[in-house]
């Protein structure tokens, strides 16, 4: 969390005050928690995502890249609803980065919802 600019404001180291060691971060507006525990056995689609501003993602991709962080391919996106950066973590928790609102996203949505109607000849 730290490489990603986060500033970390506490860590339990054996004074757990939960049900394993945490961690708390700040990043931006943001207070994360990094609590201890076991990997997850498989990876999936199931993941987390935090609103970057665009003109930041490129700077996150080089952090990570210098993390030997493997950057997924991201899924096929719909125009304007935004570009991310998809990856896990050591624990297999997958974490997306998105430039994007959920106005922006909704905005996408109806426009290709409208697309799709206009194409269907029923």
């Amino acid at each position: 969390m730290r490489r990603l600019g986060a500033r970390e404001a506490y860590d339990s180291a054996g004074r757990e005050h939960s049900l394993s060691r945490e961690k708390f971060f700040v990043l931006g507006d943001l207070w994360l928690v990094a609590m201890q525990g076991q990997p997850l056995p498989e990876r999936s689609y199931r993941h987390v995502a935090f609103a970057v501003d665009a003109a930041d993602l490129p700077q996150y991709r080089q952090r990570l890249q210098a993390l030997d962080v493997e950057i997924l391919p991201g899924r096929g996106r719909i125009e304007g609803e935004g570009a991310s950066l998809y990856f896990h973590d050591y624990d297999n928790h997958l974490f997306e980065l998105h430039a994007g609102t959920l106005d922006d996203r909704l905005a996408a949505y109806a426009v290709a919802d409208a697309a799709r109607s206009s194409d269907d000849p029923r």
